[in-house]
């Protein structure tokens, strides 16, 4: 029988972008969101991996955590919109960036660009062989959650990933979707 890999995928905590609705730009967790993050054991022999920015770095840091940046780990990039209010963008265009996958209006990345890259990353993970705490952002996890499920790219913006929760995958040949009871 085949050794489990575990991936363990931890959402950053709560940004005043998360709070008020807007694109995120490289903020810090608020004081709130410094507070609910508990410390946390990662699985024995694990290597961990940050995103690069402030919210994810001070996550790990939080949980007692400290490990390499990973720029594949980055999130989404909202382009032009990047710390903007969700209520300042154009309505045509909000509604196609959350309709269509593969919309770029702002300059930044696609939903379909978010997939591919951690895709790519996670194939990566499971060639490593080793066990990996990977911090970092919503869009993220749900983009690994999609590569996971072999789930369609509309339904992104279905998965709703709440600041600070951990997501773990196993991978035994395949990625699959590991519930703790």
């Amino acid at each position: 029988m085949q050794k489990v890999l575990r991936l363990d995928l931890v959402s950053h905590g709560m940004t005043e972008a998360t709070r008020k609705a807007r694109f995120p730009a490289d903020e810090s967790l608020t004081e709130a969101g410094r507070r609910a993050i508990t410390a946390w054991g990662r699985p024995a022999g694990a290597r961990v991996l940050t995103a690069p920015e402030r919210r994810a770095t001070e996550t790990a840091t939080a949980m007692g955590l400290s490990g390499a940046a990973d720029e594949r780990l980055r999130d989404l990039d909202a382009g032009v919109w990047r710390g903007d209010d969700l209520n300042s963008v154009p309505q045509a265009e909000l509604y196609a960036w959350l309709t269509d996958p593969g919309f770029r209006g702002h300059g930044g990345e696609s939903v379909t660009d978010v997939i591919a890259r951690i895709r790519y990353w996670m194939a990566e993970i499971a060639s490593h062989g080793a066990s990996t705490v990977a911090v970092t952002h919503p869009a993220v996890v749900r983009a690994a959650l999609l590569v996971t499920l072999d789930a369609p790219p509309k339904s992104f913006w279905r998965v709703d990933i709440p600041p600070g929760s951990v997501t773990r995958l196993h991978f035994r040949g395949e990625w699959s979707l590991h519930f703790a009871g």
